[in-house]
């Protein structure tokens, strides 16, 4: 009864829906990842096998017995010895053969024609950009079905580690240093990736997606994105308000995000057509009304004190949270030590602290959805 438990209950973690499981690949890169496991599964359950066997026919057969004498003194036997040195490392031949083969072919060479797209990390969100597109985006990189993709990647601060399970294996990211990463999807849809290297408090929270398209859903995007945003003057009223706040430079959201050809910010992550984006936040929350909302009031304090409470918070107490955990770290003064080492700018978002009245931030939200929604 215990066994058939422990079997029901092995079974049952089998099953569901994984969205970042390395089993189910949908690229060359990660299947030949997939391939090279699998092949090292079925070495390793076999010498499992024959160990087991050997050593279940060793106990049975020598047991003790009552009448048994004691056994005759071996001090060796040479080819035994040859045996059990020469089968392992002829095991360790075949299984090291593909793995250097794997190693050469996922080093990150992308063929000729490749698509090659920037990836950029930051604490604690990515940046793309398409060189040969003009384009710049954050969080979810559009890539086409059946293209081969070529990521030139680096960081803006600390360590990162640029990993999508579905696609491919993990790169470290680095100040300073470039790492590649080249694959060709196979299937068309959305998989999801993540920051893989403790980077700082909010590493958890660095996700991003990845959406495959088609030949023509792949265009649309781009043409989406080469568009330009809304002009504010077009807008309805309460989007104006909204767009002349985020363009206030007491609200300092001009000073971190970019709005191409509304807004010059280069520290937070670039706004342009972020309207047209299914999430925001790195893939924390639905690029909704109430998500960006919630995103705008409360952007750091509230992922953590929600955890906790259960319920997300605003006013006075909001404020102070969002103060301690989300403002944008200033430069060095004079008070500080020559010694003492430069630190990074690193974007924690702020938001609303200064605009909390409910039709400033009512405004805001409209223009956003507004100024930066496709075309």
């Amino acid at each position: 009864m215990p066994f058939a438990v422990a079997l029901v209950a092995l079974l049952a973690a089998c099953a569901g829906e994984y969205p970042q499981s390395t089993l189910h690949p949908t690229a060359d890169f990660s299947e030949s990842i997939d391939k090279l496991y699998r092949m090292i599964f079925w070495w390793a359950l076999g010498v499992f096998v024959v160990v087991e066997t050997v050593l279940l026919f060793v106990i049975i057969k020598f047991r003790e017995r009552p009448d048994s004498k004691a056994p005759k003194q071996v001090h060796g036997n040479t080819a035994l010895e040859i045996a059990w040195t020469l089968a392992p490392a002829i095991v360790l031949v075949f299984i090291a053969v593909p793995t250097i083969q794997t190693i050469f072919r996922t080093d990150g060479t992308a063929p000729e024609g490749a698509l090659e797209i920037e990836v950029i990390g930051h604490q604690w969100w990515w940046e793309f950009r398409y060189p040969e597109l003009g384009i710049t985006t954050a969080n979810e990189m559009h890539v086409p079905v059946d293209r081969p993709v070529a990521l030139v990647m680096t960081s803006q601060d600390v360590i990162h580690s640029f990993w999508v399970p579905k696609l491919g294996g993990k790169r470290d990211v680095m100040p300073r240093r470039t790492t590649r990463i080249a694959f060709t999807p196979d299937s068309v849809g959305e998989v999801l990736g993540q920051c893989a290297e403790f980077c700082g408090e909010s590493h958890a929270n660095m996700r991003f997606k990845v959406v495959v398209d088609d030949a023509d859903g792949f265009a649309a995007w781009v043409a989406n994105e080469q568009a330009p945003p809304v002009a504010a003057e077009t807008m309805e009223t309460l989007a104006q308000r909204g767009a002349e706040a985020f363009r206030d430079p007491r609200n300092q959201c001009m000073v971190c995000h970019m709005v191409q050809g509304i807004t010059p910010g280069v520290i937070g992550p670039n706004l342009t057509h972020v309207g047209s984006r299914t999430t925001i936040a790195s893939g924390i929350l639905p690029n909704t009304t109430d998500g960006l909302t919630r995103w705008l009031r409360e952007p750091l304090a509230r992922l953590t004190r929600s955890a906790e409470s259960g319920k997300g918070s605003s006013g006075s107490s909001g404020a102070s949270s969002a103060s301690r955990s989300a403002s944008v770290s200033r430069r060095p003064t004079a008070a500080r030590s020559a010694a003492e080492p430069r630190k990074p700018l690193v974007y924690q978002p702020t938001h609303l602290r200064s605009c909390r009245t409910p039709m400033t931030a009512t405004a805001m939200i409209a223009a956003l959805q507004k100024m930066t929604q496709r075309a």
